[in-house]
């Protein structure tokens, strides 16, 4: 069997941080490259590192001649919230390059991954436990892109049987890597603002809540959808994946129970008006059927996770 050779786009960022070491952990670092248009630190600079324009194919064909990729997890985008301040280049970077990942495997065998999310919902999605098939109606170019390159991976797997899988990702949450860019950022900063301040501004409603996950969640959601058999992937769309739903208000009396002194105070922004379009829970059934995911973190475990992990790494970087 041919050795894997892993190429992670997009490997900076919140979610191909921590996924590029679990697999190089799993497979050695020489087998995973990371690319990205900014250069890794720390750990995830022990290892081959590739800076390229995710929107040339050419370049993308470079790669693959020199390093014979047998997985690409196609991770590069721009989110949500960034994405709305220039909405063209958005859906140039996004879709282009999805494009070009899956001509690439269409001509050679090539195992795709590639996030989806829970922004191609909006308004006239049922919000309370939305269910995998239900009406999309993206109101983001970000959410667009989403849903159209869930259309693209679902034919390019009819039409060329590119093995391409697919997680529509809630809102994540890591102590590893800061947020990039989203909606759901909030639950990534007000931790940091909590152990450095005390206080924190949120840019949503004290009861917005929103689906999230603990990013261990995320990246074991991850792999064990690529470990699956073939045949055992029966959405060739995106799968829906529920993790913990809560709002800022919930979130903030969870820290408050670690940190007494904490004070949370709210000025909605636009990201409010993109939050409201989205779910308030989500329905995982087929990927529990299909691929037997069970989220493991609650709320009360993540933020004692992320407070403890956090005020380690605030307090390592201080010295």
């Amino acid at each position: 069997m041919k050795p894997e050779s892993i190429l992670i786009t997009g490997a900076c960022g919140q979610i191909g941080t921590e996924l590029a070491l679990s697999l190089r952990q799993r497979y050695g670092k020489n087998a995973v490259v990371v690319s990205d248009v900014r250069e890794p630190q720390g750990e995830l600079a022990d290892g081959p590192f590739e800076m390229f324009n995710v929107t040339s194919e050419k370049d993308l064909e470079r790669l693959h001649k020199q390093y014979g990729f047998t997985q690409i997890y196609h991770l590069a985008a721009l989110l949500s919230a960034t994405g709305e301040k220039n909405p063209l280049f958005t859906w140039k970077l996004n879709m282009d390059s999805l494009l070009h990942v899956l001509e690439l495997a269409r001509q050679y065998p090539i195992k795709v991954y590639w996030p989806s999310s829970i922004a191609v919902f909006g308004p006239e999605t049922p919000a309370n436990h939305t269910p995998q098939h239900t009406v999309i109606t993206p109101r983001t170019v970000y959410g667009i892109s989403k849903l159209s390159g869930e259309h693209w991976c679902k034919y390019y797997y009819d039409r060329y049987n590119v093995d391409v899988r697919s997680i529509r990702y809630p809102g994540l949450i890591s102590y590893k890597t800061p947020a990039g860019g989203g909606t759901t950022d909030y639950a990534v900063d007000i931790f940091y603002q909590a152990i450095d301040k005390g206080y924190y501004e949120c840019f949503l409603t004290e009861n917005t809540f929103l689906p999230m996950m603990y990013m261990p969640d995320a990246i074991r959601a991850t792999l064990e959808l690529m470990d699956s058999p073939k045949e055992n992937i029966k959405n060739r769309w995106s799968y829906n994946l529920a993790g913990i739903s809560f709002s800022p208000a919930q979130l903030a009396a969870e820290i408050k129970k670690l940190i007494p002194d904490f004070s949370i105070a709210y000025k909605p922004d636009f990201r409010q008006k993109i939050a409201d379009t989205w779910p308030n829970s989500i329905d995982d059934y087929e990927a529990q059927q299909d691929w037997g995911w069970k989220n493991a973190y609650d709320l009360s475990e993540m933020t004692n996770d992320m407070i403890k992990n956090l005020k380690i790494k605030l307090k390592s970087s201080a010295q």
